[in-house]
């Protein structure tokens, strides 16, 4: 078994979630007592964010770099951004180590291409949604036609998650709101919706949507699983 390394706190809400996928899946398909061997380097999460808001990627990208190295002079084996939005300096990352970066839009968008969806909806945050860093990879690399919500729905996701998701705040109003925005993308056009928060995934389950989900968390962690046993 290869050792994950884990770039958390990203919030720590959703990393929580992948430690418990990893680790339970690894049990699964392993057996008896195991569990994933794995390294976590976890962010103050208000740190992080204050630098979003600021619109300060430069500085956020030599912390994700940092964090990076630390976990490959930890023993890690390759890198796992928790986090869609901070998938945004990926590429420093990989240009500034020799460690394999398990990218979460490749994850998402490879179930998406196995089951024939063409035209797929996503949900994230403001960031995710209307730069091109993870739209752009789903359509060059994987032929996918990306839809994102009107421009008052994308605040609306984007508040929710902030204010409410990492802080590990599950509103049913909330649930409703997120509900509706993923119908009206689905009367757009869309066969699936992307979970492309990696907080979305504690606020809708697969029955409170009206399209097929895509949960990015999930999908993501199990793709480390993968990557550590080999397959």
């Amino acid at each position: 078994m290869k050792t994950i390394g884990l770039i958390g706190g990203l919030s720590w809400e959703s990393s929580a979630e992948y430690y418990r996928i990893i680790n339970q899946a690894a049990q699964r398909r392993l057996g008896g007592l195991h569990s994933a061997e794995c390294l976590m380097y976890s962010f103050d999460f208000g740190e992080i964010e204050a630098l979003q808001a600021a619109g300060d990627w430069a500085e956020a990208t030599a912390r994700m770099v940092e964090a990076a190295g630390r976990l490959a002079r930890g023993g890690a084996g390759c890198s796992v951004i928790c986090s869609n939005t901070m998938h945004r300096m990926a590429p420093e990352i990989e240009a500034a180590l020799d460690l394999p970066l398990i990218h979460i839009a490749d994850a998402t968008a490879r179930p998406i291409v196995t089951v024939g969806y063409k035209r797929v909806g996503l949900l994230g945050t403001r960031f995710t949604m209307e730069q091109d860093f993870y739209k752009g990879r789903m359509v060059e690399r994987f032929g996918l036609d990306v839809l994102i919500p009107e421009s008052a729905e994308r605040e609306l996701a984007h508040r929710i998650i902030y204010e409410e998701l990492v802080r590990g705040e599950i509103r049913a109003e909330s649930r409703r709101a997120y509900q509706a925005v993923i119908d009206g993308l689905r009367d757009a056009g869309a066969q699936a919706v992307i979970l492309g928060c990696t907080e979305i995934g504690l606020l809708i389950k697969p029955e409170d949507s009206s399209l097929p989900s895509f949960d990015t968390t999930a999908l993501h962690a199990l793709a480390a699983v993968d990557w550590a046993l080999g397959d």
